[in-house]
């Protein structure tokens, strides 16, 4: 299928590994001109290599970066000095850590809302107006399945990211926005295989003391595909979202978990 999108500029945050970098291949793949963002220099310039040398990669299609805190008003003032105009952005930051939430400080909280609710905020301020004038534009924020299904111990990203996906659903129903085909949509992702994943697993073998392959199966044994989701899989949906094919679906919280949560909405 061909998404209509090849020339169009994207800006993918967290770009440098994991589902940021899944988003970035993806649409790369699809021709799109592709600025990276992330703050670990060696790993973003890594990153950049493999896109570049990527062989399904069309030749026009651009890939640049910057190496900047896409959370600090200096890292989004470099992203925007590079290009003022984009038409796509992926949001996406690392989750605040686990804890309990009385040992959490306000700085605790003020730290999570600012990565994980006012900078895809502050992003989506500065770019969907030149969208709709554009007439087209596609903004997608990774969150979390913990949006729908709430975690205990992650308290502080239940809580920002919560707060986003509010801010959303009423940003994106708006008729300037809608109607000019900008649509602004949230990916909720499950158990991936990424650092993040095996990091926590790592955590789960030194209190248990069981084997990482243990924990792993533990894991998939919750997931009904049995098995954890591939950054590829997770960038072909996104790259579906910023495609001319829907422009119909906007507002909306797209869970990919292999099934893992019972809901029903």
């Amino acid at each position: 299928m061909d998404l209509g999108i090849a020339g169009k500029w994207a800006l993918v945050c967290g770009a440098s590994k994991g589902l940021g970098f899944g988003c970035a291949q993806a649409l790369s793949r699809e021709g799109v001109n592709v600025v990276l963002v992330a703050r670990g220099a060696p790993a973003l310039q890594e990153a950049v290599e493999r896109l570049q040398a990527d062989p399904a990669r069309p030749a026009a299609a651009q890939v640049l970066q910057v190496a900047a805190d896409i959370t600090t008003p200096e890292g989004r003032a470099a992203v925007f000095a590079l290009r003022a105009d984009y038409d796509i952005v992926v949001t996406n930051a690392g989750g605040p850590p686990p804890g309990d939430f009385r040992d959490w400080e306000r700085e605790d909280w003020i730290k999570a809302v600012d990565a994980n609710m006012l900078t895809p905020i502050e992003l989506i301020k500065a770019t969907v107006d030149g969208m709709a004038a554009r007439g087209f534009g596609r903004i997608v924020n990774i969150t979390s399945m913990a949006v729908k299904a709430p975690i205990d111990i992650l308290g502080l990203s239940n809580g920002a990211r919560s707060g986003l996906t509010g801010f959303v659903a009423g940003v994106a129903r708006t008729r300037k926005l809608a109607a000019a085909n900008v649509t602004i949509n949230n990916l909720l992702p499950g158990a991936f295989d990424t650092d993040r994943l095996r990091a926590t697993m790592a955590g789960a073998v030194k209190k248990t003391g069981q084997t990482m392959d243990a924990v792993a199966a533990a894991r998939m044994n919750t997931i009904p595909a049995n098995r954890f989701g591939t950054p590829e899989e997770f960038g072909a949906t996104c790259a579906f979202l910023c495609s001319r094919h829907a422009s119909y679906i906007t507002g909306q919280n797209v869970l990919i978990d292999g099934g893992a949560y019972p809901g029903t909405h």
